[in-house]
């Protein structure tokens, strides 16, 4: 056969194989995104102390899940991993906090967005109903911050919001009732003395930080730690009494206090930005997603990132979705779905030693620590 002939033929098919949707010869296409790790069971991850890297960080912790037996309430699990419970109603949408059921997965929301405000003493996030301790850290060690659940004034008792101190601290407080409370409780048929001493009955429990605030305002314990995380005190600040009895030594007086009303927060990780939201309190119901937005901007500036870079769309879904866990909003980051999917599963510690039949705790009392160490929980 001519040269030329087989040159022709070898064309042929060559553009035979190649035609006809044939990759032979063309590059290959990228491997898909890495696939999160699966979850495997481990010791609970902390919920309460977190290292702070950078100032520009303030994203801290990661999402726990575990699986319920048939007798968890989110009471239960609240005092297990030291949450508050509305926060574990808002993570755990559609899931009944009384009647969970046997092998159902929860959500523990022990990712934070820190608030926007000063990382110097105290900071109280009232949308949020978590407190934020940020000790002097010691000389040559790393910034870290504590968090605790706290409860907050109910609607007509609202906590209020601004800069104060700690003014001054009582250990086995006794609580000299308001007028208006002596009011409120005689006309429910439930009259009060004028002063509970301390004791098992006493609503402050053993520790007790009083505000500079008008009216009488305190950072204290409860004899009903059930109720940590809700909106239920008459403005107070309560605390679990194992967190309280840890914090207290802490906190001079003198310390800063800001209160502060965030049921939307940005914040920073790895260069990437998140979202947590709340539902806002029920006498607060203004639409706040502009201000969201404007605070994205305020952080894409700060970052270097580009507007481009964020999914302003799945930033509209986790504020109305209100959720309460950092979520991010990066066009390539985990959505929502694959952040809990990603989340390592735990062991479930739930106890029911620590009620008592009329809600008294039963903690055992923490060891004295340094502002370094993690509350004895």
């Amino acid at each position: 056969m001519p040269i030329d002939t087989m040159r022709r033929s070898a064309l042929l098919v060559l553009l035979a194989v190649t035609s006809g949707g044939c990759t032979l010869l063309q590059r290959p296409a990228p491997p898909p995104p890495e696939a999160p790790p699966a979850p495997v069971e481990g010791e609970p991850l902390p919920t309460t102390l977190f290292t702070l890297p950078d100032a520009a960080t303030s994203v801290v912790g990661t999402l726990q899940v575990i699986r319920t037996r048939q007798e968890d309430t989110f009471i239960d699990i609240a005092q297990a991993y030291d949450l508050g419970y509305d926060e574990l109603v808002e993570a755990n949408p559609g899931v009944d906090p009384w009647l969970p059921g046997d092998g159902t997965e929860i959500v523990l929301p022990s990712r934070f967005v820190l608030p926007d405000a000063p990382r110097e003493g105290i900071v109280l996030n009232v949308a949020s109903k978590r407190l934020f301790y940020f000790p002097k850290p010691w000389p040559g060690a790393a910034p870290v911050v504590h968090t605790f659940p706290i409860s907050i004034g109910r609607e007509g008792w609202a906590t209020p919001l601004g800069r104060t101190k700690v003014v001054s601290k009582k250990k086995d407080p006794p609580w000299r009732v308001p007028a208006s409370i002596r009011r409120e409780h005689a006309e429910n048929g439930d009259p009060l003395p004028a002063v509970v001493p301390p004791g098992p009955d006493n609503p402050l429990g053993r520790h007790a930080m009083r505000l500079a605030l008008p009216g009488d305002f305190l950072i204290h314990g409860t004899n009903k730690p059930a109720g940590v995380g809700m909106r239920v005190s008459h403005g107070c600040i309560r605390m679990n009494p194992g967190d309280i009895e840890w914090l207290f030594p802490q906190v001079a007086v003198g310390t800063p206090v800001h209160i502060v009303n965030q049921p939307l927060l940005v914040g920073v990780r790895g260069g990437a930005l998140y979202v947590e939201a709340h539902p806002p309190l029920e006498e607060d119901k203004a639409r706040r997603t502009p201000a969201l937005r404007r605070e994205v901007d305020k952080r894409l500036a700060k970052t270097g990132l580009s507007r481009h870079e964020v999914d302003f769309g799945r930033l509209e879904r986790i504020a109305a979705g209100q959720r309460g866990i950092p979520l991010s909003v990066m066009v390539d980051g985990l959505d929502e779905q694959a952040t809990v999917a990603a989340a390592p599963r735990v062991v479930n510690v739930v106890s029911y030693e620590w009620f008592a039949g009329d809600g008294a705790a039963e903690l055992p009392a923490p060891a004295p620590t340094a502002s370094q160490t993690p509350p004895a929980r």
